[in-house]
């Protein structure tokens, strides 16, 4: 539901799309989003929906989907705090392509099309950035289809850790819960060869799991 605005300016600096804004445009857009929670498993955008807003996360984590009739589902990204998706809306007015769901409770801020164009007209450093992230996630979208053909199980699994790990203390970490189905759903693969191939993993010494967090051990990009 909408929560009651404003959103403060503080707020809105965090999120990279918005970082180069002058004062005079933050504060006008800091009167103009709105925010809405959605509870975990809610859809938020469906695939085939013609909507006309922009979504920047707050907090919590998403996922961005596609699925078939027969109930298949490939997840394309997973997406956190002060990301941001539907940037393809000043540009293309297109049905959606892609479902996204709230893997947990999340705050988002909604920008209409109408405002974000205008944000885009009046800030070059603005719509530059959007550029970029496009050409960013057309690239990704170039390297899983080139993982998809070229690596087995085995890399796709290894790539997946290590894209969604951090590095704490000179060492990768992935301390997003990690569900094996969601695993699978990104990488192509059946949620039981997952689920062998991570038990493997860790019988090598490769991965180490302590508790939610998975710890990669140096030499797992050069696993056979």
């Amino acid at each position: 539901m909408a929560m009651p605005a404003n959103v403060s300016k503080l707020l809105l600096r965090k999120v990279p799309l918005f970082a180069m804004l002058p004062e005079d445009q933050l504060a006008m857009l800091a009167m103009l989003v709105r925010r809405r929670s959605f509870p975990r498993g809610s859809t938020i955008i469906a695939a085939g929906d013609v909507t006309d807003s922009l979504y920047l996360v707050i907090s919590g984590r998403l996922k961005v989907m596609i699925g078939d009739d027969s109930g298949h589902q490939v997840i394309l990204s997973l997406l956190g705090p002060n990301e941001y998706f539907g940037e393809m809306v000043p540009i293309d007015d297109s049905p959606r392509s892609a479902s996204v769901m709230a893997l947990e409770p999340c705050d988002l801020l909604v920008l209409s099309k109408r405002e974000f164009r205008k944000c885009l007209s009046e800030n070059f450093e603005m719509t530059m950035t959007v550029m970029r992230c496009l050409v960013q996630r057309l690239r990704e979208a170039d390297r899983k289809i080139g993982n998809l053909a070229l690596m087995d199980v085995y890399g796709r699994v290894v790539g997946l850790l290590m894209e969604m790990s951090e590095v704490i203390d000179d060492q990768h970490v992935v301390t997003q819960k990690v569900v094996k189905q969601d695993m699978a759903r990104m990488i192509g693969a059946s949620r039981e060869m997952v689920s062998r191939v991570m038990k493997d993993l860790q019988l090598r010494g490769i991965i180490e799991v302590r508790g939610k967090a998975i710890y990669l051990r140096d030499n797992i990009e050069s696993i056979d």
